[in-house]
């Protein structure tokens, strides 16, 4: 499902809903199939900059399909997902979504069952936003998108990914120190003796 924004997003402050940017663990961020390696680090950026079309990922000419690996420095639960595609019959057509799977590539992406998917409109203004099925999306630590055709058939480009949610945990290179009575010591909990009445508070 989609949903289009039906107001200024500067005046409602899109941009802060849209914050998992600063989670996204850009450098080891990756896409099989693209025509310029690294490029599809330059897509990923905040919403106030979604409408730069300078960053591109394009597939390789001739084959549209697209496969977008995106790690997270902390898990995070996804609410919602905005791509802006290319023009000229360049958008991509679908997107299917699976979390939290190092083996996925080109040899079994379409053996497999995403946990979502979608079929994806035009969209070079940045309004719509594909709602995910929340309850699905939580704990992701790596998401994966899967586009397997653009509207022409020949080439698949995109401008901006935007990942809407939350984090749930802290970075998972942090370490918390967390202290706790492992064994009650005799000392801090004294007991009446035999002759000597429990107090009454």
């Amino acid at each position: 499902m989609a949903c289009a924004h039906n107001h200024d997003c500067e005046d409602s402050n899109c941009a802060a809903d849209w914050s998992l940017y600063k989670n996204v663990d850009l450098p080891k961020v990756r896409a099989l199939n693209e025509q310029t390696e690294g490029s599809v680090k330059t897509v990923l950026k905040p919403w106030d900059q979604r409408l730069d079309f300078g960053t591109i990922l394009e597939s390789n000419p001739e084959d549209p399909e697209l496969l977008v690996v995106i790690p997270f420095i902390s898990d995070i639960k996804l609410k919602g997902i905005c791509i802006i595609g290319g023009a000229d019959g360049t958008s991509p057509t679908r997107m299917r979504a699976f979390t939290n799977r190092e083996d996925i590539d080109f040899s079994n992406v379409n053996d497999l069952t995403p946990v979502q998917e979608w079929e994806l409109a035009e969209n070079v203004n940045g309004e719509l936003e594909y709602q995910t099925r929340f309850a699905r999306f939580q704990g992701v630590s790596t998401l994966i998108l899967h586009f397997p055709a653009s509207i022409s058939g020949d080439q698949t480009r995109v401008h901006f990914i935007g990942l809407k949610g939350e984090a749930t945990q802290l970075q998972r290179d942090k370490v918390v120190n967390v202290v706790y009575e492992v064994t009650p010591q005799p000392q801090d909990h004294k007991m009446p003796t035999e002759n000597q009445a429990p107090s009454i508070l």
